[in-house]
């Protein structure tokens, strides 16, 4: 488990390690959600790289009988 400290402008270092693990750099734009008194952060990727993540997806939908 990794500890960073918090600045007293409320700043905290994400490590370089995790950094290059989520291909993270400067000046992006991360998302920051609370969720059970816990902090997480998620990358906002550009809509450019999320061309083809859903390659090879399953897009039947079973339908129920008597609907179009």
């Amino acid at each position: 488990m990794r500890a960073v400290t918090v600045s007293p402008k409320f700043q905290v270092v994400i490590p370089k390690d995790v950094r290059e693990s989520m291909g993270i750099i400067s000046g992006q734009k991360i998302q920051m959600l609370t969720y059970c008194n816990r902090i997480e952060l998620i990358p906002i990727k550009p809509m450019s790289e999320m061309k083809g993540f859903l390659k090879g997806i399953d897009t039947e939908v079973p339908r129920d009988k008597g609907r179009i």
